[in-house]
């Protein structure tokens, strides 16, 4: 299983293309929001002759759903979340408008996921994790074999996803950061939702908010 990133829109959200030697692929958290990102997005999968087979995320605020609808109508990929986000998805618009980035409504998902269901595509496949505390029904992406996790905003490279947003607790989201996260290998690689990866063992040692 091979992992590319792509940096987005203007809150610099990460989007991940997770795809091995069968050339499926999901794309996670499609934040493309200018033509120029939606365009590097497809020029990637065309050149790897990749095929999008779903859509997930491991949390729905505004900047990382910013290109599910993109994503949707050119790959026919189905949008699928933790169904305690939906109320995101919902108010997506609004959320955005609150920080000044207009966007389109995001139509309802196809399909929902929960802790301990196996995303699969191809010969790979990605465990469900739920760690809310961030976003009501915030989810982190596991592969035990290669050792990576698909964070989102729920752990980031010496810090930890905020926590005063609609859903938001604090105490959720260390507590399930501390139980769920911190007791993977210490090798496992993160792939942080904004800013650049880390490990497990890193954050052991060093994010303020978890010695």
């Amino acid at each position: 299983m091979q992992i590319k990133k792509f940096t987005f829109n203007p809150v610099q959200e990460n989007t991940f293309v997770l795809f091995d030697e069968t050339n499926e692929c999901v794309i996670i958290d499609a934040g493309c929001y200018f033509e120029n990102e939606r365009q590097e997005l497809d020029k990637f999968i065309a050149e790897k002759q990749l095929k999008p087979v779903r859509l997930i995320n491991t949390h729905c605020h505004f900047d990382h759903i910013m290109g599910i609808t993109h994503c949707r109508v050119k790959y026919k990929a189905p949008f699928e979340i933790h169904p305690d986000e939906e109320i995101l998805v919902e108010h997506a618009v609004d959320h955005g408008d609150r920080f000044g980035i207009p966007m389109e409504p995001v139509d309802a998902p196809d399909a929902y996921f929960r802790e301990g269901d196996r995303i699969t595509f191809g010969n790979s496949y990605l465990m469900v994790i739920a760690a809310p505390g961030h976003s009501p029904g915030g989810v982190v992406f596991y592969n035990l074999e290669q050792k990576i996790l698909i964070a989102g905003d729920v752990l980031f490279y010496g810090s930890i996803g905020r926590t005063d947003l609609p859903g938001g607790s604090y105490e959720q989201l260390t507590g399930n950061i501390k139980t769920k996260l911190l007791t993977l290998p210490e090798e496992t690689v993160v792939y942080c939702g904004h800013g650049p990866e880390t490990t497990i063992a890193f954050e052991k040692k060093n994010n303020p908010f978890l010695t």
